[in-house]
């Protein structure tokens, strides 16, 4: 049996400013008190490099990267460019990337190879809407997304960064509704036996976090999820008040 420590990554989305990263210094120390736990939060590109000179032991990312090391890519952010900032980790395949920026499975692919060649941790979501759900295509849709979203299994750049995995149902993602706890195991069973075919023993230690409207009161329940291995926090993030909990709920669990 793989141990797996949790990770609690909060993404600001287009939120965040100078002033907000104020907020940081109670998260910092929740991150130092919380034994077993990683933490980390995602700002805006603007706000890494801030972020990270105030952040101590927490990890700060970035929210994506471009598929391509550099070059002719106007308004776009490659992964080395991240890492020179300061970040540590980047989300890719957001379902509002997805849906915003038409990002394809096999985008997300590149992406996620060009983040790990760079030694980044790269966080892949995946994810169902409702409608796919309530026709019971909740885990086909995903088991998709996973074929064509995960690295190349014998790529050398996965020696150099962390692949994580992030299970975000779309019709969760800031409504307030949040997957039932059997049907997050039950997706998150999925996951990890789609990863342990694809990387063989390597995929039992991948972790998987879940994503959707993540507060306080939920998240110990969450948490206590078998294969759950974190969380992947919007809102709540943006605040110590509304985080802190679920970093401590990370480290009881």
């Amino acid at each position: 049996m793989h141990v797996r420590r949790k990770l609690i990554v909060g993404n600001w989305k287009m939120n965040g400013s100078l002033a907000g990263l104020a907020e940081l210094a109670a998260i910092a120390g929740a991150a130092r008190g919380g034994a077993g736990v990683d933490v980390a939060i995602c700002p805006p590109f603007t706000l890494i490099a801030p972020a990270v000179a105030r952040s101590g032991r927490l990890a700060i990312g970035a929210q994506d990267c471009h598929w391509a090391p550099d070059g002719a890519h106007t308004g776009a952010i490659s992964a080395a460019m991240l890492k020179e900032a300061g970040a540590k980790l980047v989300i890719l395949g957001h379902s509002e990337r997805r849906a915003e920026a038409a990002e394809t499975d096999s985008l997300v692919r590149d992406k996620a190879e060009t983040a790990l060649a760079a030694g980044l941790q790269a966080i892949v979501c995946v994810g169902e809407s409702e409608a796919e759900r309530t026709a019971g295509q909740a885990e086909q849709r995903v088991a998709a997304q996973l074929s064509g979203s995960l690295p190349d299994p014998d790529g050398p750049e996965r020696a150099r960064g962390e692949l994580v995995l992030a299970y975000e149902p779309i019709w969760a993602i800031g409504t307030g509704k949040v997957a039932s706890a059997g049907d997050v195991g039950a997706m998150h069973a999925v996951i990890r036996r789609a990863l342990v075919e694809r990387f063989g023993d390597a995929g039992g230690r991948v972790r998987i976090l879940y994503g959707g409207s993540v507060n306080a009161a939920n998240a110990a329940e969450l948490l206590a999820v078998a294969e759950v291995d974190g969380a992947l926090v919007g809102g709540a993030s943006l605040t110590a008040a509304a985080f802190v909990p679920i970093v401590e709920a990370a480290a009881r669990s």
